[in-house]
């Protein structure tokens, strides 16, 4: 695999950004992973996956399960940059009572997410 780029450290900036200000505006989450996972989730996302936003029930997609649920800031803010229907209005509202932003992935209410994921131990 090649290595990053200043392009990719720009994208791996802006997820940790993303991620740790829906944490903070929500009050309550979980930082570590998505802090310390960025690099990875961007490679494999903007290199190695199959994904079509456009497209997200694509038959011949991969398919990328966060078992690790608490990381979800993460995977939404991920889904956000990669063009699939996550609005920055959603990130915002992430954590929060009926927003489709929850605090670990739910399969059917963010357009992307491939499966429901709870706490440790549920991946």
């Amino acid at each position: 695999m090649q290595a990053f780029d200043e392009i990719d450290e720009l994208a791996v900036n802006n997820l940790r950004v993303l991620s740790a200000e829906m944490i903070e505006r929500a009050g309550s989450g979980h930082p570590g992973l998505p802090l310390g996972a960025a690099p990875m989730m961007w490679a494999l996302w903007s290199r190695q996956l199959r994904v079509d936003p456009q497209q997200s029930q694509w038959a011949n997609r991969d398919r990328f399960v966060l078992s690790a649920g608490h990381g979800s800031a993460l995977l939404y803010s991920l889904l956000h940059v990669s063009g699939f229907n996550v609005t920055m209005g959603e990130l915002q509202r992430f954590r929060q009572f009926g927003s489709h932003t929850p605090g670990h992935p739910e399969l059917g209410i963010v357009d992307g997410v491939e499966a429901t994921t709870g706490p440790l131990g549920q991946g």
